[in-house]
């Protein structure tokens, strides 16, 4: 109930008016059973629009800490995030991917869509990545289809890292499910879920017209920050030596 009223009441108009997201191929989505709705991720706020424009509650897994955390804030906290469509990663596996896994399983199972960025993290420069097999996986264990989908926009709206963006209209686009049924009892062949979770980014890639990066973005990330901080260390060694070159006898001189 809180959900529909954070969604219809609250929270959707709002943003349905201010940024108005245009959807296509909602037709794809069914209107009941469970399906895994497979996207891309470029900003936080991915979770927001792709949501708001279907007629059926979309839940993805959080961070526990989310809806542990003491006091008035964490009370607020927990009702937000429940209340918007996620709940918290189940604990009880051996790390958090299992608890995630866990988690999705019995969402699926109750017959509800669930949301997955199959690039584990954000782009952090407006590329897809590539996906981790998490998504190939679940698909095969709970057997229900896949519905690649394509976020853009969301990343000018409230880039990553910073406070505030600029306006534009968010476009949500749901491609046609992909049914891995073929390839049922071959969840624990690594070969097929690289094949199966390559499958989605490419139809992935196809909606969001995105440059495709066959590189997993946490590397990535870890690449560009180790770029930046090679830069910063060789612009601070070529003033070290301007400085230097400025302190020469023929520099005294004049």
């Amino acid at each position: 109930m809180l959900y529909w009223f954070l969604k219809w009441i609250a929270l959707g108009p709002v943003l349905r008016l201010v940024f108005r997201p245009k959807a296509y191929g909602i037709d794809h989505v069914p209107e009941t059973g469970p399906a895994i709705l497979a996207s891309n991720h470029l900003s936080y706020a991915d979770w927001l629009f792709m949501p708001l424009t279907l007629n059926r509650r979309v839940t993805f897994v959080a961070k526990a800490e989310y809806f542990t955390t003491p006091g008035i804030k964490g009370w607020f906290q927990k009702k937000f995030f429940t209340g918007a469509g996620q709940v918290p990663i189940d604990r009880s596996g051996a790390n958090a991917a299992e608890g995630a896994m866990k988690s999705a399983m019995k969402i699926l199972g109750q017959g509800d869509l669930f949301g997955i960025y199959p690039e584990g993290t954000r782009s952090h420069d407006g590329r897809l990545y590539r996906g981790k097999t998490g998504v190939a996986r679940l698909a095969l264990e709970s057997g229900a289809p896949v519905i690649p989908c394509a976020v853009v926009g969301t990343d000018v709206v409230a880039p990553t890292g910073k406070v505030y963006g600029t306006w534009t209209r968010p476009v949500v686009r749901f491609g046609k499910p992909l049914d891995f049924s073929r390839y049922a009892g071959m969840e624990n062949d690594r070969y097929i879920l690289r094949s199966i979770t390559d499958e989605i980014m490419y139809e992935i890639m196809r909606l969001s017209e995105q440059e495709y990066v066959d590189l997993y973005a946490s590397k990535a990330k870890e690449l560009d920050r180790e770029a930046r901080e090679e830069a910063k260390e060789l612009a601070k060694q070529a003033a070290a030596e301007q400085e230097k070159a400025g302190d020469g006898p023929d520099q005294k001189a004049s």
